[in-house]
């Protein structure tokens, strides 16, 4: 998968080790899901810049970990015969996977990778607000991170 790694604010410094298991992560899911030539934007950033995001799209007034928009849901029009499907973007928090790792108790590469995983099912069409879609999505988010070989630690 063609993975674009943002950071906003830019100067957010990230470890080597996490962005390539981003990148790997996003490969893994490409594979499993038959989407290996689409392309995915991450972007990394802090409880405020997602906050402001999560009020403007969801109008919830609070910091959340991981936002998810699918380009296939947008208003922007069809591209025909395009070679790459642009799958959409995800957004998550630094600040808030490492509050998440530390409650839960397993790493923080860990939750930044489920959280990306939770993401990229978003935009293949997995959802959570009924019973039986919420335990689908948790059946597939065990999977992947299964496959990924990243456990709770």
């Amino acid at each position: 998968m063609n993975t674009i790694i943002n950071f906003e604010p830019e100067n957010l410094t990230v470890e080597e080790k996490i962005l390539s298991e981003i990148l790997r992560a996003a490969d893994v899911v490409g594979k499993l899901y038959d989407c290996e030539n689409a392309e995915l934007s991450v972007t990394l950033t802090d409880d405020k810049n997602i906050h402001a995001l999560n009020k403007k799209y969801r109008n919830i007034d609070r910091p959340t970990d991981v936002l998810s928009f699918a380009f296939r849901e947008s208003e922007e029009p069809e591209i025909l015969n395009a070679e790459v499907e642009i799958l959409g973007d995800i957004i998550i928090s630094l600040e808030r996977a490492k509050i998440q790792a530390e409650e839960f108790g397993h790493s923080y590469l860990r939750e930044v990778i489920f959280l990306e995983v939770h993401g990229l099912l978003h935009l293949l069409g997995y959802d959570h607000i009924e019973e039986a879609e919420r335990i689908e999505m948790e059946n597939e988010q065990k999977f992947i991170m299964e496959q990924l070989g990243i456990g709770r630690d």
